[in-house]
């Protein structure tokens, strides 16, 4: 287990990730909606840029391109928010790991070319919630989102190696897939609650 240390200045940073189709975009929206302006939203950077134009080819070359490009643009959108925001809660729609996943080759290559390694980037985040995906129990992971395009089994191959590297943060936990989205929403919801809850009160606990 790698510990997360407190190089930040806020008052807590999570993330929500998993494989495509696990509600995790949802629930922050939601769990936003409920806490109001003590919470701000870090969107998924991937989505923001294939949605917006950035091409999006299976060549390794262009793969390699755009998780670079992921990256970088996650990285310093969690960087901008957190010091926008000092006093909120910074949830993140992903984090600079996941591009580890997409990644074409073993994930030590993309840590590596990203100039940093995986203990690294563990630091940067107080909690992790990963939402299983839905093509795990065999469901079609379509939601609405045009940046999808994953079949079910490269989604539930994603989602695999996606837990494998993020289970590895010393505060991670799992929203199982659920056949029924609400269930697993509201236990989502609820975990994301008592993460938070937990966290600012050990950071309340350290402070001088």
């Amino acid at each position: 287990m790698v510990l997360p240390e407190n190089n930040h200045n806020h008052r807590c940073r999570i993330v929500v990730t998993g494989g495509p189709g696990g509600g995790k975009t949802t629930a922050a929206d939601m769990f936003r909606r409920e806490i109001g302006e003590r919470v701000v939203v870090v969107p998924e950077a991937a989505t923001m840029m294939f949605s917006g134009g950035f091409p999006r080819y299976d060549e390794e070359h262009a793969r390699v391109a755009a998780q670079r490009a992921i990256y970088h643009v996650q990285r310093n959108l969690e960087d901008v928010q957190a010091a926008k925001y000092p006093d909120r809660i910074l949830l993140c729609d992903r984090g600079t790991i996941d591009g580890a996943a997409y990644w074409p080759g073993e994930p030590d290559g993309f840590f590596n070319a990203m100039g940093t390694s995986l203990a690294h980037e563990l630091t940067r985040y107080d909690g992790v919630i990963f939402f299983e995906s839905a093509a795990v129990g065999g469901l079609a992971i379509e939601g609405g989102n045009p940046a999808r395009c994953e079949s079910i089994k490269e989604a539930a191959a994603l989602d695999a190696k996606l837990r494998g590297i993020w289970s590895q943060h010393e505060r991670f936990v799992v929203v199982h897939h659920n056949t029924s989205f609400f269930k697993k929403i509201s236990i989502a919801l609820a975990m994301l609650d008592e993460m938070v809850t937990e966290l600012l009160c050990r950071k309340e606990t350290d402070a001088p």
